[in-house]
């Protein structure tokens, strides 16, 4: 039909730029990429050619044709407009911001150009401004004009943290593009991951952000599930997106390469990507936590812990992994008071008792013999294991040797004390013979 209409018109650069969109549009790749190819130099082959790629996602190339033109025509403003969103959806918000000022000084009261400005305040974790100019644009947008309107309550649950994220994105899928992608995004933020695998799993991933929510439902399902199929179909889809022509330079392409990295384990990788784009995420708490994690994997405590501490949201803050990597920073960072402190804060289980083995043999490890026997005490008394009692001993004997060098105050010797006092095991008396014994040589109070 595409051929049927294009060869009842007169050969024109016209009918070359219909015909490639009615490739396009009808899903004829292979005539596409010929028509593409056959483009000329005038500014409409190359302004169809950029809205090809915009349509495509591959904003990069895009962005190529626009800043090429604009640099003869700047009187061309609407380009203005697309090159600020190839610039926001490449994660350059700054550069985003700039352009599109261009063009909002001519024309202030454009939906697009607001909205779009909107969305660049929501990725600079500025919710009250982006909110408020969403708000200005409700006001001033007529109720007839129905598709700003559905865009406009669409933005407002993805600013809002998916507040009636079910309410108004479900009506919306197949009308905004972004709106099923969005309530993906709800839904794995609500721990739903069945929902959002359900939303997926019939899409035909074509543009970067399908690749990548497909790439992240699989790898929390490989975690949760334990499942290295999963883990490995998630690793291509990272894969595919950051080793793109199109994404390989921009910071969502380097995120997915992190990803990608940080599912086989490669810590040196992920931090080299991660450092590449860390100056694009202040205030991000997913980010920073993954930050941080990486940093600790390659032995890296002082950074990590920094970046631990920017993480702002109790949910993550309370999620073992952090809690444990937290603790393992402090004790390479030697406060192991801080990481003993962690482990005071939780509630008894089998969580709690992880960490009390983590601060046990991770102190012991750094010398910290006090909050390593502290920490074995209470194993210990969890848990009747030999190993328990042995570390404490061991640790305790760490504290001994500690004061004799004048690197722990004589005063925790008492404490020690009380510690072993806790174990009916051989050896225990005398131990603590030996101490007393060495205190009274040394004028020492070990008496309660």
């Amino acid at each position: 039909m595409m051929d049927m209409f294009a060869e009842k018109s007169s050969a024109s650069g016209l009918k070359s730029r219909l015909q490639l969109h009615l490739a396009n549009r009808f899903a004829d790749d292979k005539k596409a990429f010929e028509l593409e190819q056959k483009m000329g130099e005038l500014i409409e082959d190359k302004l169809s050619v950029a809205s090809l790629n915009f349509l495509k996602a591959h904003y990069q190339e895009a962005l190529d044709v626009y800043k090429e033109i604009l640099l003869d025509h700047r009187e061309y403003l609407a380009i203005k407009v697309y090159e600020a969103y190839c610039y926001y959806k490449n994660g350059y918000l700054d550069k985003a911001q700039e352009a599109l000022h261009a063009y909002l000084q001519h024309y202030p009261d454009s939906v697009i150009a607001n909205n779009l400005k909107a969305c660049i305040y929501y990725q600079l974790d500025d919710a009250k401004a982006a909110e408020m100019e969403l708000k200005i644009l409700k006001d001033q947008t007529s109720a007839s004009v129905t598709c700003y309107r559905d865009l406009i309550n669409h933005n407002s649950v993805v600013f809002q943290r998916g507040e009636n994220a079910l309410q108004i994105l479900s009506p919306l899928v197949g009308i905004i593009p972004e709106a099923r992608l969005n309530l993906v995004i709800y839904h794995i933020l609500q721990d739903d991951i069945a929902e959002a695998y359900n939303l997926m799993k019939d899409v035909n991933a074509s543009q970067h952000s399908e690749y990548i929510l497909k790439g992240i439902i699989h790898a929390i399902i490989g975690h949760k599930n334990g499942s290295p199929e999963d883990t490995e179909i998630a690793q291509q889809y990272f894969l595919a997106v950051g080793n793109s022509g199109s994404e390989r330079d921009t910071v969502q392409g380097r995120e997915c390469m992190a990803s990608f990295f940080f599912l086989l384990h490669q810590f040196d990788e992920v931090n080299c990507y991660l450092n590449a784009i860390r100056s694009h995420h202040h205030g991000d708490d997913i980010f920073n936590f993954n930050y941080a994690q990486a940093k600790s994997a390659i032995g890296s405590y002082k950074e990590a812990e920094e970046a631990f501490q920017l993480v702002q949201s109790e949910k993550l803050k309370n999620d073992y992994t952090f809690i444990s990597l937290l603790a393992r920073c402090y004790i390479m960072n030697k406060k192991p008071q801080n990481a003993w402190e962690l482990y005071l804060k939780m509630e008894a289980s089998p969580e709690s008792f992880s960490l009390l083995q983590l601060i046990a043999n991770d102190c012991y490890k750094m010398g910290h013999f006090y909050h390593s026997a502290k920490a074995f005490d209470m194993l210990e008394r969890f848990d009747p294991n030999p190993e328990y009692w042995e570390g404490k001993r061991g640790a305790c004997i760490g504290i001994f040797q500690k004061v004799i060098a004048c690197e722990e105050p004589k005063s925790i010797l008492k404490e020690a004390i009380q510690l072993l006092k806790t174990s009916n095991k051989p050896g225990v008396e005398h131990m603590i013979k030996v101490i007393k014994s060495w205190a009274k040589e040394n004028r020492i109070n070990v008496f309660l």
